[in-house]
């Protein structure tokens, strides 16, 4: 059994936030009880609720606001010295220079979060900077340096009876068996993950597992209508909870199963509204991953082979720029499909 999911970034006054409050509730509550906190001169609790803040800010898209949050809650840590409350903003900045693409800078912070975690004791905190460091590897294609790492995450939760945690590292070893091809491995644990979430009340993490569950529905089974119903469930939450990222990967997940059905010029509309909301997020990854949908469905619809020969090599340079090698050899596997060399 696990307990209810909660979440850790909500600290200081705001514990008594649900993982599932709406990311807007959760912004004008934290700032309301930052602004409180820095009037009364207690940097301790200034840097714990402004880390609410910045991960609010974070997931609404909110870029240039959530790095101002979390290095000014940083500061304010430092200033009282509480390493953990230091490691947690680390850790909030190392997740949105992942989510920016700059994952040379990902790897830096969330592995100085990690150590000031362990020297302060604070086990959470800890906990999500190594699983910042997996999934920063997971996202490149790097999957023998960190697929032990998720393992070892996966069970250190699972003993702590840890739902939310939990959830995150079956989902993204899911991931990476769905990636190599171990279909009915992938689907299991999406499957065990989306049970766990619902038992745990997280919403957030059923989501992303619905999200799983179609991706393997429509490229294993080709049940096309299963797995626009599971996006169109987890959408309900997204829009719900306003987390805009996962509203946007909802959508890119919609146009794959729109693409791999033949429907490409519903696919296209959904490719390039994906593409405007993670460009609206300056979330370069899946902004490069939206336009190979949308370059792969002008393709099928007819698009002149030279423009679409010409956008695949822009996709490749920002693939390698960013490193994400996953993604760079769906590239190539792309060039194959329309016999571009």
């Amino acid at each position: 059994m696990y307990d209810k999911a909660f979440a850790p970034e909500y600290q200081g006054s705001l514990t008594t936030l649900s993982v599932n409050s709406s990311l807007v509730d959760v912004l004008a509550a934290g700032t309301e009880r930052l602004r409180a906190a820095e009037r009364s001169g207690c940097p301790r609790e200034t840097a714990r609720v402004g880390l609410a803040v910045a991960e609010a800010n974070r997931r609404l898209g909110n870029v240039s606001d959530a790095d101002r949050e979390w290095k000014a809650s940083y500061r304010a840590a430092r200033t009282a010295g509480d390493a953990g409350a230091m490691a947690w903003a680390l850790w909030s900045g190392g997740t949105l220079a992942r989510q920016r693409g700059a994952l040379a800078l990902a790897w830096r912070l969330l592995g100085f979060a990690a150590e000031l975690a362990e020297q302060g004791g604070d086990i959470l905190a800890r906990g999500y900077s190594l699983a910042g460091l997996a999934e920063t590897g997971r996202i490149q294609g790097d999957y023998e340096a960190v697929g032990a790492l998720h393992e070892q995450l996966l069970a250190e939760a699972r003993e702590r009876g840890e739902a939310r945690h939990t959830v995150w590292a079956l989902e993204g070893i899911a991931q990476m068996h769905r990636n190599t091809g171990s279909y009915d491995t992938a689907y299991a644990m999406f499957e065990e993950s989306a049970a766990i979430a619902a038992q745990a009340e997280d919403r957030r993490g059923h989501a992303w597992a619905l999200r799983g569950l179609a991706d393997i529905v429509s490229v294993r089974d080709g049940d096309v209508d299963r797995a626009l119903d599971l996006l169109a469930e987890a959408e309900v939450t997204c829009r719900e909870m306003n987390l805009m990222s996962a509203l946007a990967y909802n959508h890119k997940m919609r146009g794959n199963v729109l693409y791999r059905a033949g429907r490409c010029a519903e696919a296209r509309d959904v490719y390039q509204q994906a593409l405007t909301e993670f460009r609206a997020m300056s979330e370069p990854r899946g902004e490069a991953l939206a336009r190979l949908g949308l370059v792969k469905s002008l393709a099928r619809l007819g698009r002149d082979r030279a423009r679409t020969a010409a956008d695949l090599a822009d996709l490749a340079g920002v693939l390698d720029r960013i490193g994400l090698r996953h993604a760079r050899r769906m590239v190539d596997r792309a060039r194959v499909e329309f016999g571009i060399v």
